[in-house]
């Protein structure tokens, strides 16, 4: 079978990508830019065309397309599919049919799917069970890859062995709900994506229409501790023998998990506690999921850690996904736990117009109270096929700065021990800017969701210590 990716370089996309390919499937795609993601494929052999959609770009005798849902109803290939009578999935759909073949464990919540989902991936891979996994960042475990090609595992239900997915399941565009998991493993919810759900009731209940979608005897994981996690569970029936875990930070566990981190936060506390919950569920020892997580090294853009030389200066480089004002604050948190007596430096990019115009607020008080001693914000990445006109004419990053630097907040924290600086810079001038201030032995993180990591790519020409 052919399949053609429209999207292809997406993070979720790129492993369904990978899946098929392992199978034994001709793959090819079409992405808008390059990225490090489109050269990991090239090079496992997928034909790519890189600029901008267009009808010839759909090869011939293709037999599936699957799109991004961030593709446009008019995008030229996926009309020319949809002209040819060519069979159409976007990746949610098509993933949903994936799991419905395997014995499904799908990681949610706001916050923490990847870190989550890589902790639990390790830990089954440790403990034997050989997963299939389709992750959100890439994993040196996996040879770089948000991808790994399992099997059949020891794990029996009415004595048939099973073959295990592991998944992150996203609320996007209510992506979850194509999904059809044993295990629901839900870490938090704050409101996000409210361009399409509007206000958190909305995004509560469909939460609450996944959550039911567990098939018989499945299992929800959830964090006790978290607010609007425990609104559903007071709504949620028990019916059908569903059972429910709970997690919680103050279970004796979380100060072992603590301990044995290597990655600062008490975000990633929670994160390792959703892990061992689902290894005790499929009853993995817990000598192996604390060896597991004792060993575990991060993931790519997930506070990555880099040692660097810049002209003969030395400085500590963090990679971060961070782009919901709470991931901010707990990546410079847990920045300032690690780095308690060095100068912390954050260049911040917003990710879409629409989450950093409904969550304004929140960011300008986060950033007005962040221990950092300077923070460059750039401008607003814009997400193709993603964004609406109108409100990219009411929002941009330089109102976001003036704002945090009116703030009440930042005005209260401006008699810091150290001298704080906000400013606004655009892209192309950052590095200069980086290099021409350093003193040398400065943290610099560099935060994201959007092309900010190109950055990063830069500066680790010089790097001595990934």
């Amino acid at each position: 079978m052919h399949i053609h990716f429209i999207g292809i370089g997406g993070i979720g996309v790129s492993a369904l990508a990978q899946y098929y390919l392992a199978k034994g499937h001709k793959v090819s795609g079409s992405d808008l830019v390059s990225s490090e993601i489109t050269d990991y494929l090239k090079n496992l052999g997928i034909k790519i065309k890189i600029g901008k959609h267009k009808a010839e770009n759909l090869p011939r005798n293709v037999d599936l397309v699957v799109y991004s849902p961030a593709a446009r109803p008019d995008n030229p290939e996926l009309m020319a599919a949809k002209k040819s009578k060519i069979k159409l999935l976007s990746y949610p759909q098509a993933l949903g049919k994936l799991t419905e073949e395997y014995f499904t464990i799908a990681v949610s919540g706001t916050h923490g799917k990847s870190t989550t989902t890589a902790m639990a991936a390790l830990i089954f891979v440790k403990a034997g069970l050989n997963p299939t996994v389709i992750l959100g960042t890439k994993l040196k475990e996996f040879n770089n890859s948000n991808f790994r090609l399992g099997g059949i595992s020891d794990f029996k239900i009415s004595n048939e062995r099973q073959k295990i997915l592991i998944i992150e399941a996203d609320e996007w565009q209510a992506s979850f709900l194509n999904y059809r998991p044993k295990i629901i493993v839900v870490n938090n919810i704050e409101a996000e994506h409210l361009d399409y759900y509007k206000n958190l009731d909305n995004l509560l209940r469909t939460f609450h229409k996944y959550f039911l979608r567990l098939s018989g005897n499945g299992t929800l994981i959830a964090n006790r501790d978290d607010r609007n996690v425990c609104k559903i569970l007071s709504r949620f029936p028990s019916p059908r023998k569903i059972s429910v875990r709970k997690f919680s930070i103050n279970q004796k566990e979380a100060e072992k998990i603590k301990n044995i981190l290597k990655i600062p936060g008490e975000h990633n506390i929670y994160n390792g506690l959703a892990a061992l919950t689902v290894a005790r569920v499929l009853k993995i020892p817990d000598r192996t999921s604390f060896r597991v997580l004792s060993e575990y090294k991060g993931a790519w853009r997930r506070f990555e850690i880099k040692q660097l030389t810049v002209n003969r200066k030395q400085l500590t480089l963090i990679s971060d996904y961070g782009h919901h004002p709470t991931e901010v604050k707990a990546t410079l948190l847990a920045a300032r736990q690690k780095f308690p007596n060095k100068k912390i430096w954050c260049v911040f990019q917003p990710h879409q117009y629409q989450r950093t115009f409904y969550l304004f607020n929140d960011f300008v008080k986060v950033f007005s109270e962040a221990p950092v001693d300077l923070l460059i914000i750039t401008d607003i990445y814009d997400v193709a096929g993603r964004e609406r006109g109108e409100i990219k004419k009411k929002i941009n990053s330089a109102k976001l700065v003036k704002a945090i630097k009116n703030s009440k907040s930042s005005l209260l924290h401006s008699n810091r021990l150290f001298a704080r600086s906000i400013i606004y810079l655009s892209f192309k001038k950052i590095k200069n800017y980086l290099i021409d201030n350093l003193k040398g032995e400065e943290v610099v993180i560099i935060m994201g969701a959007g092309d900010i990591y190109n950055l990063t790519a830069e500066f680790s020409t010089h790097s001595i210590d990934n």
